[in-house]
């Protein structure tokens, strides 16, 4: 190769994929040995992991991945994704302004959780015990973040999100059998029971499946890109949906109903 041509083809490096006429490898795995013998979340974690896990380890990231692809067109990704269907582009486009949704505020929870939970679990590994390692790492939360506590408590799911436990007892179960470790499911047990000293706080969609993506290893921003996987779906489906609905320029509200007009001299009052 010349020199220029060593500079076009080192342009993009990857060890993703090995890609050329007639061949096409993931990670060093023929597609051809791929198809038909691994699962999705298997070739998820192949891609985003370099590794293909065991069954086990898929089956308890499809588990969080299962959980967390719907929550209604209430959520701003989902409303967002039908609105865009009413207005005459296509279903790719619906969904992408679905997932672009997806922020710091509304699906960002899940590697804000995970952030803590690292967080916490450093602070054992340095001798600290687990009480006080919860403590501590909430304080340093509360200071950086305020007083609400991402993976906690839920506006609609009251005293329980009826998610979080079933997480919870599958990653239970795994941590019986040596699939994952349960370290982090005593820790975001412990932050649990420390947020609910006062009043009951449930643990909520994002902080079990943080339990789920720190035990299975997985750097917590990647946290979110298997969320907005996750919510893809839900995104997809209700894009088709509505599209299937018909429906032209239809808003967050019905048309019979307006925004309320606020004067401009009243609108800081």
């Amino acid at each position: 190769m010349s020199n220029d041509a060593d500079a076009i083809s080192a342009w993009w490096r990857t060890s993703i994929i090995d890609m050329a006429p007639g061949k096409i490898e993931f990670r060093g795995h023929p597609i051809q040995d791929l198809v038909g013998t691994v699962s999705f979340p298997q070739m998820i974690w192949l891609m985003t992991a370099a590794r293909l896990p065991s069954a086990d380890e898929a089956a308890l990231l499809e588990a969080a991945l299962v959980a967390g692809v719907d929550h209604g067109p209430q959520a701003p990704s989902i409303a967002a994704a039908r609105m865009t269907a009413t207005c005459g582009v296509g279903l790719n486009n619906a969904m992408a302004n679905g997932v672009n949704m997806l922020g710091d505020v509304h699906g960002g929870a899940g590697e804000q959780c995970a952030d803590l939970y690292y967080d916490i679990n450093s602070r054992i590994e340095d001798g600290a015990v687990l009480a006080v390692a919860v403590q501590s790492g909430l304080d340093a939360w509360r200071a950086e973040n305020g007083k609400i506590v991402s993976g906690f408590g839920h506006r609609f799911h009251k005293p329980v999100d009826p998610r979080a436990p079933r997480l919870m007892t599958l990653v239970r179960d795994a941590a019986k059998v040596g699939t994952v470790s349960g370290r982090y499911a005593d820790i975001g047990e412990a932050v649990q029971a420390n947020l609910s000293a006062r009043k009951p706080l449930a643990m909520n969609i994002d902080g079990a499946t943080a339990v789920i993506f720190c035990e299975l290893g997985f750097p917590a921003p990647l946290s979110r890109g298997l969320f907005c996987l996750s919510r893809s779906v839900g995104i997809l489906a209700h894009a088709w949906e509505q599209m299937q609905q018909g429906g032209r320029n239809k808003g967050p509200m019905p048309p019979a109903y307006l925004p309320q007009y606020v004067p401009s001299s009243q609108a800081d009052d």
